[in-house]
């Protein structure tokens, strides 16, 4: 098992280096660069940066996963085609949020309307894929979701696929939120998720997920951190690229996919802090300013720009960033554990 865990976890980092200095002089060849807004914190020297960069994370993360997967059901002869395992419906969530990022990029880089897919779009497209995924989790999967330091689950009946389409929503959103600085969210996403899968792999007595669930889950974590780690050769300050959209919200859906085919939504919280925090940030700025009328709670939201305002360069949040996530995930791990095999 341990040569297929390197495998998939060095593979994806190798194509990525591999592939990314073909991808990068054809994507300024395209004009294809970031456009920055004089809004915040001062980014102007990255107008023009290559965006869109998340089309390899997405593509060589669901190269690997599908790869991986099938050898994996091949050899455990199980059947390819069956909703059974969550291989294929792993693969919907994170390739429907990829092509609704990838939709908002296409139009704001290469048709130039900066505004992207209108909210309500965005809205549309991310409520089909979270309804869908929510369906199949709640029929295939369970309805029911852990509870945090116990051996117990809290059944959520037919309210669970309202909620968790919500929260599919959320997370996608959030994740796309935290792209704010160079490497911020590939080098939060690797720490995370290497945590978090090896943490679903563990899981040993939770009705549903099944061994060949779990070592799924563990391919598609493994693969993104491979993906992401090689990114980051590129996308560290100062960035040569950026992953954008299509690459936010790819991990946006791995990391909302992989909480609910392992029914660990709770522990996804905290797998994912920063990018929650990104999100609650940005509510909390809008209820505090409408409340007071016109008052901040913070100098910027997301609440990484306001760490920038606060004279932190963005070396200094990233590496805060990471030490956080490496601090939540383990709080994460504990609060499974009673569902590890003993």
């Amino acid at each position: 098992m341990w040569w297929y865990i390197l495998i998939v976890l060095i593979l994806p980092a190798v194509l990525m280096l591999l592939l990314m200095p073909r991808l990068l002089p054809r994507l300024r060849a395209m004009k294809l660069g970031q456009t920055i807004y004089e809004l915040g914190p001062k980014h102007q020297q990255k107008q023009g940066t290559p965006n869109m960069g998340g089309i390899l994370i997405g593509g060589i993360t669901a190269l690997v996963l599908l790869l991986g997967g099938l050898y994996m059901l091949i050899r455990l002869r199980q059947p390819v085609f069956s909703l059974t395992h969550p291989l294929f419906p792993l693969l919907f969530i994170t390739l429907g949020s990829m092509a609704i990022g990838f939709a908002d990029d296409y139009i704001k880089d290469v048709k130039k309307r900066h505004d992207g897919l209108s909210p309500k779009q965005k809205l549309i497209g991310q409520l089909f894929v979270g309804l869908v995924f929510s369906v199949y989790c709640y029929f295939y999967v369970g309805h029911d979701i852990m509870l945090p330091f116990t051996r117990n689950t809290w059944d959520l009946g037919i309210f669970y696929i309202p909620v968790m389409t919500l929260a599919v929503m959320f997370m996608t959103n959030s994740a796309n939120l935290q792209d704010g600085l160079d490497g911020l969210l590939s080098s939060v996403t690797f720490v995370g998720m290497l945590g978090f899968g090896a943490a679903v792999f563990a899981l040993n007595a939770l009705p549903g997920v099944s061994e060949i669930s779990r070592s799924l889950m563990l391919t598609g974590c493994l693969a993104l951190c491979g993906a992401v780690l090689g990114f980051l050769k590129f996308n560290h300050y100062p960035a040569q690229i950026f992953m954008g959209d299509t690459g936010s919200m790819f991990i946006g859906g791995m990391m909302v996919g992989v909480g609910m085919l392992s029914k660990c939504q709770f522990p996804m919280l905290l797998f994912c802090f920063t990018c929650v925090m990104s999100s609650v940030s940005v509510m909390l700025q809008v209820g505090y300013f409408k409340l007071t009328h016109g008052k901040r709670l913070f100098k910027m939201s997301p609440i990484h720009h306001h760490f920038e305002l606060c004279n932190m360069t963005e070396k200094q949040i990233v590496r805060m960033y990471a030490c956080v996530t490496v601090l939540t995930s383990l709080l994460g791990i504990w609060m499974m554990s009673p569902f590890f095999a003993r």
